[in-house]
C-alpha cells in the first residue's frame, strides 16, 4: 500500500510538475516578439525574428519585448483606460465632492490598480533605441543587440531616466494617501466642518490633478498607435486628424471642468460668473453644460459666455481660454492643411509643375495660340497627376520593375498582334525598354528625309501616313506600330507620320531596338518580312527595300 501510495504522489507530481513548466512556457511565449506588423518591419524577415527570440530567451523569462503580443494587447488595455481616466477625472474633480457613486470609486480603484500595474511592466519591457532604426524606411540590421535593448538593468536605468516621474506621479492616488493620514470618517466629518475645512478640501482636490499628468502616456501610447498604423499610408493619415481633433476636444473638456474648479475652490465670490447665473446647487450635468459652453465660447473667440468676466480671476481664465484655442486652431489648420496636401502629392506636384510652366509662358511671352496648345499637352500628358516614374522604377529591383513595366503595358500588348503571337521574353525585354509619348492632333511624329532614330507603337489615337505628295496613304488605329522599317534598313524617312487625335504613343529607340533584336533573330525576320508586305501595300517593291519611307 506504502509503495503504492508513493507511486501515486510520485505520478501527480510528475503531472504537476510538466504543467507548471508548460504554463511558463506559454508565458514566457507571450513575452517574446510575435510576427505583428511592427516586429516584420523593424526586422524584416522570419529568419530575424527567431534569432531576437533566441537572445531574449537568453536575457531572461521576465523580460518583456517591445514586440511581443503581450505588450501589445496591455497598450491597447493603457490606452483604453488612459482616455477614459481622462475624460472622467477632471468631471469628479470639479462636480463631485463627498457623494462618489460605488461604480466611480470602484473604477478608480480599478484605474489606480492598472497604472501602478504599469509602472511595475515597464520596468520590465525593452526599449527601441533610435540609434540606426527607422520605422517608416530601415530594418534593424543583422547586429541589433544596440537597437533592442532588453538587459532588466539596462531597461530600468533608461525608464528611471525617461518618464518614470510623470509615471509615478500620476500612478500614485496621493489624494486617497492623504485621507489614509487623517482621523477615521468621524474625525473626517469633524475636520471638514471645522475651520481648516476649505484648506483641506483645496488640498485633496489639488492632489486629485496630478493626475491628469496620465495625459503624458497617452501621447505615448497614441504615438506608438501611430507608428504601427503609418505603414498603412491612408490609414495613418486618417488616425493622425482623428487623434488631432481629439486632443482638442479633450483640451476644450479640461477647460470647461477649470472654468467651474477656479471659482468653487474661492468659494464661488459673488462676482464669479457661477454665482452670477446661480448654478451652484444644480445638477452636475448642467454645471458642466454650462462650463463647457463658457470655455468653448473662449476658445472660439466668439463670446465671454452670458456675462463678461467680473472678476480678475475670470479674466484671466478668459485669457488662458482665448489664447489656448488660439493654438488649438493654428496648429489645427496647420496640421490638417499638412496632412490634405499629403493626400494628393501627385496632384500637388502637377499644380507646382504647372505654375512653373505658366510663368516660363509668361516670361517667354508665348503668343496665346501656343499657350493653349501648351496646356492642353500638360492636361492631356499628366491628367492632372506628375509622378517622377524614372526614379520609382530605378528604385525597385530588376524583376519587380518588370512586372509593373507589364502591367502598365498590358493594353499595348494585348492590342498589338505583333506582340500577341510572340515570344514572352521578348515582349518583356521591349517594353521595358519603351518609353512614353504624348502627341496631340495635327503634331508630326515622323517627318520625311529625316534619320529614323525611333520606331512607335500606338496605345491609343489614329495617325495618317503621309507621302511626298501629300496624299494619306493609310491610317493607323491602336494596336499598330510604325518607324521599324527606316530602324532595319538605316536609311531615311521617306513619309511622313501625322497625328489625326490625341495620340499615346510608345517609342523604342534604334540602340535598344536592335539591342533585343540581336537576341531574337527570329523576331528580326519577322518584322522584315511585315515591313516588306507594308512597302508593297503603298506601291514599292520589295527590291527598293533601301529606300523605305517610314
Amino acid at each position: 500500500m506504502k509503495g503504492s501510495f508513493s507511486f501515486k504522489e510520485l505520478s501527480k507530481s510528475g503531472a504537476l510538475s510538466t504543467s507548471t513548466s508548460y504554463l511558463k512556457e506559454q508565458i514566457t511565449s507571450v513575452f517574446q516578439p510575435s510576427d505583428n506588423k511592427l516586429a516584420m518591419k523593424l526586422f524584416g524577415n522570419k529568419m530575424a525574428l527567431k534569432k531576437e527570440k533566441e537572445r531574449q530567451e537568453a536575457v531572461g523569462k521576465w523580460v518583456i519585448h517591445p514586440c511581443s503580443n503581450f505588450r501589445f494587447y496591455w497598450d491597447f488595455i493603457m490606452l483604453i483606460f488612459l482616455i477614459a481616466n481622462l475624460i472622467s477625472l477632471p468631471v469628479t474633480i470639479t462636480f463631485f465632492h463627498d457623494d462618489l457613486p460605488n461604480t466611480w470609486i470602484t473604477f478608480n480603484a480599478v484605474s489606480d490598480t492598472i497604472f501602478l500595474m504599469d509602472l511595475i511592466i515597464n520596468f520590465r519591457t525593452g526599449y527601441i533605441t533610435n540609434t540606426t532604426t527607422n520605422y517608416f524606411t530601415g530594418i534593424i540590421a543583422d547586429n541589433f543587440a544596440d537597437e533592442i535593448i532588453l538587459e532588466p538593468h539596462h531597461i530600468a536605468v533608461h525608464y528611471l531616466k525617461t518618464w518614470f516621474l510623470l509615471d509615478f506621479l500620476s500612478s500614485i492616488p496621493l489624494d486617497h494617501v492623504i485621507v489614509l493620514f487623517t482621523p477615521d470618517a468621524e474625525g473626517i466629518s469633524q475636520i471638514i466642518h471645522a475651520g481648516r475645512a476649505l484648506r483641506f478640501f483645496r488640498l485633496v482636490k489639488l492632489l486629485s490633478l496630478l493626475k491628469l499628468l496620465r495625459l503624458s502616456r497617452l501621447v505615448r501610447y497614441v504615438s506608438q498607435w501611430e507608428e504601427v498604423s503609418l505603414f498603412i499610408s491612408v490609414a495613418g493619415k486618417f488616425i493622425r486628424i482623428f487623434n488631432l481633433i481629439s486632443f482638442i476636444l479633450l483640451l476644450g473638456h479640461w477647460n470647461g471642468c477649470l472654468q467651474w474648479l477656479v471659482p468653487m475652490l474661492q468659494d464661488f465670490p459673488s462676482n464669479s460668473w457661477p454665482a452670477l447665473e446661480e448654478l451652484q446647487n444644480v445638477h452636475w450635468l448642467e454645471q458642466y453644460t454650462w462650463s463647457l459652453f463658457k470655455a468653448l465660447s473662449h476658445m472660439l473667440c466668439i463670446g465671454f459666455g452670458r456675462f463678461p468676466p467680473q472678476s480678475s480671476t475670470d479674466v484671466w481664465l478668459t485669457m488662458v481660454s482665448m489664447l489656448t484655442g488660439a493654438t488649438c486652431y493654428a496648429l489645427f489648420v496647420g496640421h490638417s492643411t499638412t496632412i490634405i496636401q499629403s493626400f494628393d502629392t501627385a496632384k500637388r506636384l502637377y499644380r507646382e509643375k504647372f505654375k512653373q510652366v505658366e510663368e516660363y509662358m509668361m516670361y517667354r511671352k508665348t503668343p496665346k495660340h501656343l499657350r493653349q496648345k501648351i496646356t492642353d499637352y500638360y492636361q492631356h500628358r499628366y491628367r492632372g497627376k506628375m509622378f517622377d516614374e524614372k526614379s520609382i522604377l530605378s528604385e525597385v529591383n530588376e524583376c519587380l520593375r518588370e512586372d509593373i513595366i507589364n502591367y502598365n503595358c498590358r493594353s499595348l500588348v494585348a492590342a498589338v498582334p505583333f506582340f500577341t503571337h510572340a515570344d514572352p521574353n521578348f515582349v518583356t525585354d521591349v517594353v521595358t525598354k519603351l518609353e512614353y509619348e504624348v502627341y496631340q492632333p495635327g503634331d508630326y511624329v515622323i517627318k520625311e528625309s529625316t534619320i529614323g532614330t525611333k520606331m512607335y507603337f500606338i496605345q491609343e489615337g489614329i495617325v495618317d501616313i503621309v507621302t511626298k505628295d501629300g496624299d494619306v496613304a493609310t491610317s493607323l488605329s491602336d494596336g499598330s506600330y510604325f518607324g521599324e522599317i527606316c530602324l532595319l534598313t538605316n536609311s531615311r524617312r521617306c513619309a511622313s507620320v501625322r497625328c489625326e487625335t490625341y495620340c499615346n504613343l510608345f517609342s523604342l529607340s534604334v540602340e535598344n531596338f536592335n539591342s533585343v533584336l540581336d537576341h531574337y533573330p527570329l523576331m528580326r525576320r519577322t518584322l522584315e518580312s511585315v515591313a516588306a508586305e507594308r512597302l508593297n501595300k503603298i506601291g514599292s517593291s520589295s527590291s527598293s527595300f533601301s529606300s523605305v519611307f517610314v
